[in-house]
């Protein structure tokens, strides 16, 4: 499998000189790093090529670097049915560059661009219908970024009272915000401080 990943690797290489900056074979697929401009293109040739034939999109995804210059990395990964392989593209991002969308290509791209969209804040131009698609309307913020606070900004309920959802800044009582590590974790193969209190429960 390895060798025939290499083989697929150089021949993309050859073909797409364009398009791809590196590419390596890391635990069994194929990783490529692409040139965001020309991610369209070459998603349509790993479709259609015949040595390829990677025809369905598993997954659109992305990575948050905050001190880089280029912060984000957009990951893709293809399976070709075909030629039994899998193929995972990266391409490197600024925080104000936008990625085309390659809806055009596999439509099944669009709620997948919705999603990073959403939790990342990367924008895909050309897409049909890019709005948030897991988060509530007007929520603040992009959740996946480093720098996105684990608590949020805005606390969501119902009132019953008043028989509608209400949107409040986000208050926790000191007792949230301190954790109990003494208790025993069953299975655990070693020792964490507190665990004698299973001793003294069983004694």
């Amino acid at each position: 499998m390895s060798e025939a990943l290499h083989e697929l690797g150089q021949h993309i290489e050859m073909k797409r000189t364009d398009c791809v900056i590196a590419w390596d074979v890391t635990y069994g697929e194929l990783n490529i790093d692409v040139a965001p401009t020309n991610i369209v293109g070459f998603v349509d040739f790993l479709k259609t090529d015949a040595s390829c034939k990677f025809s369905s999109l598993i997954d659109i995804t992305a990575v948050d670097y905050p001190d880089r210059p280029k912060r984000f990395d957009v990951v893709y990964h293809f399976l070709s049915m075909y030629q039994n392989h899998r193929i995972r593209l990266r391409l490197s991002i600024r925080e104000d560059q936008m990625v085309p969308s390659i809806t055009e290509v596999h439509p099944s791209a669009n709620w997948f661009e919705r999603e990073v969209f959403d939790m990342f804040g990367i924008l895909f131009s050309g897409h049909p219908d890019l709005r948030r698609i897991l988060t509530d309307y007007g929520f603040r913020g992009y959740p996946l970024r480093k720098d996105f606070p684990t608590t949020g900004y805005t606390e969501v309920r119902y009132d019953e009272e008043k028989k509608r959802v209400i949107y409040e800044p986000v208050k926790l009582v000191q007792e949230y915000r301190q954790f109990d590590f003494m208790s025993p974790w069953e299975g655990a193969q070693y020792v964490l401080p507190g665990d004698e209190k299973v001793e003294e429960a069983k004694g």
